[in-house]
């Protein structure tokens, strides 16, 4: 049984940083990243197979691994261009070969740059879902990030039930019924990214704390059960990455200034 949020846990009364709906620009020749800058890209993982063999000859011995762990081709394909893509736009923030980065991983399996390459300034996150992945980047900032591509009906599969906080139950199931859908994906996304920016992981359960996701709504964290200040903390953004998906995106601190990029995908996979 998912444990419930403590009754002491209160939503924060601060007021939100409010983000409009992000335009996706094609992304300038050069990347500059400055202090309170966060970057989105957006990229289709179904490439042709000459970009998909480049990319695999960056990947890492453990990286190649991984994806030849993937049952189907497929589920294969997509982790190793979205690896490779990653090893590319972090090469070009950074001025090097993609080839030349090395990762390490959090606890929990979050991954990061080696701090001889910028481990300890640089961030970025990872989601995919369905063919389509986003990176988030930025400086000296947790971050996390989540895309999902929706489906109808999950929202009354009882799902909600099983991972959101009372609160978020009692908001989904007050909707009208042909509102669930949307609603349940943008509470998944915006948990999602921020257990994903704090690097917790599938450690920190989903009932332990409380995102305001009611159509309208502006996106915030709103209560922790461990924290009562840890909300205001963080700031939440939605995104918007094309039909039929949705997505977060989670940033420690406040005032920061989001661009979101993408391709065409041959700019980005051609170093």
């Amino acid at each position: 049984m998912m444990q419930r949020m403590s009754s002491g846990a209160r939503p924060m009364r601060e007021e939100h940083t409010v983000y409009p709906t992000p335009v996706w620009q094609l992304a300038p020749t050069r990347l500059t990243l400055g202090p309170e800058d966060v970057h989105v890209w957006r990229v289709a993982l179904d490439l042709g197979e000459s970009v998909v063999q480049r990319l695999w000859q960056l990947l890492a011995p453990d990286e190649r691994a991984r994806a030849e762990r993937y049952v189907f081709r497929k589920d294969r394909t997509h982790f190793l261009v979205a690896r490779g893509l990653l090893r590319v736009l972090l090469g070009r923030y950074l001025r090097c070969h993609p080839r030349h980065l090395h990762f390490r991983y959090g606890p929990h399996g979050k991954p990061e740059l080696a701090p001889a390459l910028g481990g300890d300034t640089l961030r970025f996150n990872v989601s995919h879902s369905h063919g389509l992945a986003l990176y988030a980047i930025t400086l000296a900032r947790d971050i996390g990030v989540d895309v999902e591509h929706v489906r109808p009906g999950v929202a009354e599969e009882g799902i909600a039930e099983r991972f959101f906080s009372p609160r978020e139950v009692a908001v989904l199931r007050a909707l009208p019924v042909a509102l669930q859908t949307m609603a349940f994906f943008a509470c998944w996304t915006r948990k999602e990214a921020f257990i994903k920016a704090r690097g917790d992981g599938l450690s920190l359960p989903l009932d332990q704390f409380d995102v305001a996701f009611a159509p309208g709504e502006i996106a915030a964290l709103l209560s922790t059960a461990w924290d009562p200040h840890e909300a205001v903390r963080w700031t939440l953004c939605d995104l918007a990455p094309g039909p039929d998906y949705m997505g977060a995106v989670a940033v420690a601190g406040q005032a920061w200034q989001l661009a979101c990029w993408h391709g065409p995908e041959t700019y980005i996979a051609t170093d």
